[in-house]
């Protein structure tokens, strides 16, 4: 199975690497490798069901408000994200179905505190029939 996704050190923040064979794999990857920053996914249970629709000017702006309205799912409802099924993505609008379950400290340690997904040094680009994508996260 090739790789979804790599971290990749950054001064003072933490930035991560995303692959997929589609658009819209690459876009799932990096919704995993947003939450494995904070939290063991093992930990997470599936039992809240959530839609999320967020639209952008391009693809690149697009990943990070799709990983924007995550970390806002997150931040607001104390949700943690395990699984993320996209039904629809253009270029412009992105429309999911994302599963979890609420932060229960009995449960879930937070290993790292998330302050935002950033534009700096952002890029999502097909190479070779295969996607990438690099994210920086401000911590």
């Amino acid at each position: 199975m090739p790789r979804e996704y790599e971290y990749i050190e950054h001064t003072g923040d933490l930035g991560f690497k995303v692959y997929g064979e589609t658009r819209e794999a690459l876009f799932v990857h990096g919704a995993k490798a947003l939450f494995e920053v904070l939290v063991s996914p093992e930990t997470v249970e599936e039992k809240e069901e959530r839609a999320v629709t967020v639209e952008a000017g391009a693809l690149d702006e697009l990943m990070v408000s799709w990983l924007g309205e995550l970390l806002y799912l997150f931040d607001t409802q104390g949700l943690l994200l395990k699984r993320f099924e996209i039904t629809t993505l253009t270029e412009n609008r992105l429309e999911a179905t994302v599963r979890g379950e609420p932060l229960d400290l009995q449960r879930h340690e937070i290993k790292t505190t998330i302050k935002a997904v950033t534009y700096h040094q952002l890029y999502v680009r097909e190479e070779n029939g295969a996607w990438e994508a690099q994210v920086i996260l401000d911590l």
